[in-house]
């Protein structure tokens, strides 16, 4: 991992995430990153509200920021009911009322406030108790940003409100208006713009021929991410799918899913599909699918270079990307292309 990380700061790779599932946090790896590079950004990508109370939020947030010399960034999401309940052992009721709660605690503690709240989920200090209002033990540092990981339509104009970016999923340049729209309404309705906003979406990156190992690992990606990232009844994953028009693909991806045949439900993501949540092919096209995702408001992109080893993630890094961009960087900046890099260890 940290080769990795080290030869993307090398290359001017702007930032590099961390994401949290059900296995590594979010947190450490990004402390270990910071005490061996020294310009590319940390973030969280994401962490997950169910993990931690808001405070604790606040603390790792703000000693990555101290120990980082401020290249920490909060990525916050609210995660899925299989994980929160069944790992965590939170309530994944109300969600959104749970992230709206978080953000304003985390907010207040950045700010170096006392934290006070008294809401649906969070209450500071519990009333009857023996507790008090406290502040953080910690200098203040409101310019730490936060980005949250929404799909929902509500959660969308949340964040268009009051975020400072958004990381995407199940995203389309094609399609943009299904999840791009209530983030621009939320932020019209905060008075704010959504060119305020940072946002963040991409995919794997992967120059050349399109192999039969390189299209089914891809497809099963996708049908993991329709079938196994919720419940059978809560997915705002294959929802947003939905939205953007692949309505029949989610309906029979799960149904194979649930059957029990993941390949056979791989099977049914179409090429197309598979094509537009990531760039990959020849230089030509992975150009066209920069300009796509610029062009339909994407300020960010998140990359993830496929391999089945370092070597081979490095070597998209090291030779094609690197080519590319500098054989047709006066047409990315026109685009206004910004570009990070992501991985299952690093974003």
């Amino acid at each position: 991992m940290l080769d990795y990380v080290k030869e993307a700061e090398a290359l001017g790779v702007d930032a590099v995430w961390t994401t949290e599932a059900w296995g590594r946090d979010a947190f450490t790896p990004l402390a270990f990153i910071a005490a061996h590079t020294e310009r590319i950004k940390l973030g969280t990508g994401i962490a997950q509200i169910s993990a931690r109370t808001p405070s604790m939020t606040a603390m790792s947030a703000l000693t990555m920021a101290s120990l980082s010399n401020d290249r920490f960034l909060l990525g916050l999401g609210v995660s899925g009911p299989q994980v929160a309940e069944g790992i965590h052992g939170t309530s994944f009721a109300q969600p959104l009322s749970r992230l709206k709660e978080t953000v304003e605690l985390v907010r207040m503690a950045f700010a170096g406030e006392t934290l006070v709240l008294q809401g649906k989920h969070y209450k500071l200090p519990l009333p009857d108790g023996e507790g008090k209002a406290l502040r953080l033990d910690q200098a203040p540092n409101a310019e730490i940003l936060i980005y949250l990981a929404t799909i929902g339509t509500s959660s969308l104009e949340f964040t268009g409100a009051v975020a400072d970016g958004w990381l995407g999923a199940a995203f389309t340049p094609e399609c943009s208006s299904a999840l791009l729209d209530p983030i621009r309404s939320g932020a019209s309705g905060a008075q704010r713009s959504i060119e305020e906003l940072d946002l963040q979406a991409g995919g794997t990156v992967a120059f050349g021929e399109i192999t039969e190992p390189m299209k089914n690992a891809l497809k099963a990606s996708i049908a993991f991410t329709m079938s196994a990232m919720g419940s059978t009844t809560t997915n705002f994953y294959s929802e947003a799918f939905r939205r953007g028009g692949w309505s029949d693909t989610v309906q029979e991806v799960q149904r194979r899913w649930f059957s029990g045949d993941r390949a056979a439900a791989a099977r049914a993501v179409p090429d197309c599909l598979m094509q537009q949540t990531n760039l990959i092919g020849s230089t030509a096209d992975i150009a066209g699918r920069i300009r796509a995702y610029s062009d339909s408001g994407i300020t960010t992109l998140r990359l993830r270079p496929y391999g089945s080893s370092l070597k081979e993630r490095l070597e998209i890094w090291l030779k094609k990307w690197t080519w590319l961009i500098h054989t047709q960087a006066n047409s990315f900046w026109e685009h206004g292309v910004f570009l990070q890099t992501r991985s299952k260890s690093s974003r």
